[in-house]
């Protein structure tokens, strides 16, 4: 029988685990992730290791007070969930989404919050909606392309958690030219700056304005619902999460086509 259980990460014990399919200390996006992650264990943080005695890690969930919450949300009192996961297939479907959720739930009334909240999205690198609206949550808010707020209140007649941004103006403040926003909170940003600082310099002579979120209140000052990720040309965002070179050089190729036509 393979033992399943839930386990939570330590300043000491979160670099024995996989996270979110990184596993090595020496991939620097794994590296940044484990301190940023340390960083935000004074504010509450909580990261907890899905683990399987025959697999190790295979999923995870972290979840914050939501005034330290990492995406453009006003979510005071609230228990504010980044992201749930399961990496292997053979365990999803099998109920260990809720079993991290529960986690979550049961802590935010163990500290006598309003509830728990969380954005999703229906395209990829966040969860969709279908795990919270199984467990009660309601869908409050949105945020383009695809993003939604979703609630779960404990009581009411608390106030609702909303969407912070307001997206075209905010989305000004950075242009003219190229300008990525980024954060450690995911440990794939690092690979993305990386490739696609040196693809824009090399191919297309830009330079980019890397700016980077400090804290939870620059990261709510983001343009884009994803909050710790965000490229930006001429004050357009034209990536919501975190991409690939191929991919960034098929989008500026597509602009930049239309800025000479």
């Amino acid at each position: 029988m393979n033992k399943i259980e839930i386990i939570d990460a330590t300043a000491q014990n979160i670099s024995n685990f996989a996270m979110c399919g990184y596993k090595n200390v020496k991939q620097e996006g794994y590296r940044r992730k484990i301190e940023w992650l340390k960083q935000r264990f004074n504010e509450g943080l909580k990261y907890k290791f899905l683990y399987s005695e025959k697999d190790s890690a295979v999923g995870g969930i972290e979840y914050i007070p939501g005034e330290y919450a990492w995406r453009p949300v006003q979510a005071k009192d609230y228990m504010f969930i980044h992201c749930i996961y399961i990496m292997s297939r053979k365990y999803k479907n099998k109920g260990n989404g809720i079993l991290l959720l529960e986690k979550c739930i049961k802590a935010a009334r163990n500290e006598n919050m309003h509830g728990v909240a969380a954005v999703t999205r229906k395209g990829t690198w966040m969860v969709g909606e279908e795990l919270f609206l199984k467990q009660g949550f309601n869908v409050v808010d949105h945020a383009p392309p695809d993003f939604s707020l979703l609630v779960l209140k404990f009581n009411k007649d608390a106030p609702t958690p909303k969407f912070k941004a307001n997206w075209e103006k905010i989305s000004t403040k950075f242009s003219p030219g190229l300008t990525m926003l980024s954060s450690d909170q995911c440990p794939y940003t690092a690979k993305a700056i990386t490739e696609i600082c040196e693809t824009a310099q090399k191919e297309y002579g830009v330079k980019v304005n890397i700016v980077e979120l400090g804290n939870a209140s620059e990261a709510q000052d983001n343009p884009c619902a994803f909050g710790t990720f965000c490229i930006l040309y001429n004050g357009k965002i034209i990536a919501d999460h975190p991409i690939s070179n191929t991919r960034f050089k098929n989008i500026m190729t597509k602009i930049l086509s239309k800025d000479f036509s």
